[in-house]
């Protein structure tokens, strides 16, 4: 009787001891990060790849920085990816060692490519073969993701025809810039419904292409957000037209989320 009474009394506490989570356990793998260079014809490009320690095929996410250029931002982005299970290139869009100072510096990197749709295709499409080629990627699941300038690349990206798993642009230019719409993926805008420098006419226009071509769109607006709504560097005045939303910046991180997992599983 005593044996029968022991028992009772240890078994729950045999079931909770099972349930409680081992201290210090993580879900996320253990990843790596380092530097990568590549090249676009002769421009030797200096990008980051970040992905979870194993041998597994992953997919693959390219991350396109806005017009000041590659910097910690876009590293930590390509860190939070791999600790997610994704092989992450953050690209470098203007070359090695060309880091705009300021936002002139900027305009006149980013309008190189603006007016050069050619030269824009290309830089993202060497950046694309150079995460195809990683022996750790899956080819067949590609995803583009960029920020401002580099929203404006990754849908230049998906309208030249890229064998693209999915796109995301979060608060980018909508403008078709090279006048093409060969779209293969699934596409997510991610945009500040205040956002001042994107053109209503940019959005409609951008809408329509992609119910003509029977894309897989979603276009999501968040409220009381304008440009740069997930850069902290942008300060808090919306009336300045660019600025960090807190809420708009999580939102649109666990959208991006979801998304890729629908789209690269």
């Amino acid at each position: 009787m005593k044996t029968l009474v022991a028992i009772a009394l240890v078994a729950p506490l045999l079931l909770v001891a099972l349930w409680m989570p081992t201290s210090g356990q993580s879900a996320e793998p253990a990843i790596s990060g380092a530097v990568l260079e590549y090249k676009d014809g002769e421009t030797v490009c200096e990008g980051y790849l970040a992905s979870p320690k194993d041998d597994a095929k992953r997919a693959g996410v390219l991350i396109v920085h806005d017009w000041m250029g590659p910097r910690q931002f876009d590293k930590d982005k390509a860190d939070a990816l791999a600790k997610l299970g994704y092989v992450a290139l953050s690209v470098d869009m203007y070359g090695k060692g060309v880091r705009p100072k300021n936002v002139d510096e900027a305009r006149q990197s980013a309008m190189k490519f603006y007016g050069d749709p050619k030269a824009a295709v290309a830089r993202i499409r060497a950046a694309y073969d150079t995460l195809k080629a990683q022996k750790n990627v899956d080819a067949k699941r590609i995803a583009c993701m960029g920020f401002c300038f580099g929203g404006s690349i990754t849908l230049a990206l998906a309208r030249d025809g890229a064998e693209l798993a999915a796109a995301v642009s979060f608060h980018g230019g909508l403008k078709n810039i090279q006048g093409k719409s060969e779209v293969k993926c699934p596409v997510l805008i991610l945009h500040g419904a205040d956002d001042p420098y994107v053109p209503a006419e940019d959005i409609d226009a951008t809408k329509e292409e992609f119910r003509k071509g029977k894309v897989d769109w979603q276009f999501v607006e968040f409220g009381n957000a304008v440009h740069s709504f997930t850069n902290p560097d942008a300060g808090s005045d919306n009336s300045k037209g660019a600025a960090f939303n807190e809420k708009a910046n999580a939102r649109s991180w666990e959208m991006m989320k979801d998304f890729f997992v629908a789209a690269l599983k």
